[in-house]
């Protein structure tokens, strides 16, 4: 063998083995279609992934929370008893785009996520800012696109047949699809004048609200068209600023509370007594252990916190021990057990 032909031979390895890995690579992707319409070339393994918004966290969470890269937010000490307890320690990377920015694109890029999952409320709205860094950073990624609740069964299914949970997102997709179709029903028989009139009570002080038109309350779109605010959204954010002089005009029969510093508030000083709602004790806290039930985020914890507001509005209509579909619920899309007393407590019964 001549001198030429031995100092050729580590570069035609090299050459060899970067043609492999090319094929490899080739070999071991796939193109999908994500829920804005991208074509997307993926790797046929996903092993980790992170969603840089809190709507696409939850949901990957309740997928499989093996799946996850890391957190949007530091789990609270009181909340760990309902996540399962592999999740509890994951490092928390944080939200990376938007107003309420927090993450840590170091910290993500440490992780090596397979993959990212983006969130948009319409397949116009998005990101091009966020997709921009993701393309820098050389990290793949697709749209899960919910824009209203009716979405979330296409988003557990889209989600679950891109990371091989096919079987557990339709069990998900299903109970989404059935919870809806009933509360869907039992309003078909209720009168618009035997609906109650309701007043969503946000911050400390319940002055704080959303337009009827807001994302914030669609819950109570669906359970009878019930917002006593009737108005225009100005921004995504909402948390449109109110008078007690205007929500006394309102006179609303119900009030769900955002904080409990207001739900204590409401019923000791003398300024909300005079409100219906109040004088009746018609109000309620919302839930929010270890996400929140109806809002901030309006996340999928809206399906069982549809028939908690349901079974507050609706009580001889709307028939279910809250309790018992609470734990249900939770063993379903959160894999723990709950017993019936600390069920309560999330209640505040």
């Amino acid at each position: 063998m001549t001198s030429v032909e031995r100092s050729s031979r580590p570069i035609a390895l090299l050459i060899l083995l970067f043609l492999f890995g090319i094929s490899a690579t080739i070999a071991d992707a796939r193109e999908i279609t994500d829920m804005a319409g991208r074509k997307v070339t993926l790797p046929d393994s996903i092993k980790k992934v992170y969603a840089p918004s809190a709507y696409g966290a939850y949901v990957m969470y309740s997928i499989d929370p093996a799946l996850l890269a890391g957190l949007i937010f530091p789990v609270r000490e009181e909340d760990k008893k309902y996540l399962r307890k592999d999740a509890q320690n994951l490092p928390v990377i944080g939200s990376l785009f938007g107003q309420r920015q927090t993450g840590n694109i170091e910290l993500l890029l440490k992780t090596k996520p397979d993959l990212i999952i983006m969130w948009a409320a319409k397949k116009s709205a998005l990101d091009e800012k966020a997709e921009a860094t993701l393309k820098k950073f050389n990290l793949p990624y697709v749209y899960a696109v919910a824009e209203s609740m009716d979405d979330y069964p296409d988003v557990f299914l889209f989600l679950g047949r891109l990371l091989g949970r096919e079987e557990r997102a339709e069990r998900l997709a299903s109970y989404y699809r059935k919870t809806l179709s009933e509360a869907r029903a039992v309003m078909g028989r209720i009168r618009p004048d035997r609906r109650p009139k309701v007043y969503y009570a946000e911050e400390a002080d319940g002055l704080s609200t959303e337009c009827d038109d807001s994302i914030h309350v669609e819950l109570l779109k669906l359970a009878g068209d019930a917002n006593v605010h009737r108005c225009q959204a100005s921004s995504h954010m909402g948390m449109e600023k109110l008078s007690l002089e205007q929500v006394k005009l309102y006179n609303p029969d119900v009030i769900v509370a955002q904080e409990k510093a207001f739900f204590d508030k409401a019923f000791k000083g003398p300024a909300w007594r005079t409100i219906k709602a109040v004088k009746e004790g018609q109000v309620y806290l919302i839930p929010r252990a270890p996400f929140n039930w109806f809002d901030r985020p309006p996340s999928f914890m809206r399906i069982i916190g549809l028939q908690w507001l349901m079974r507050c509005l609706y009580p001889d209509e709307y028939r279910i021990d809250i309790v018992k579909e609470a734990r249900e619920f939770y063993k379903l899309f959160l894999q723990v057990d709950v017993r019936d007393e600390e069920m309560r407590n999330v209640l505040y019964f």
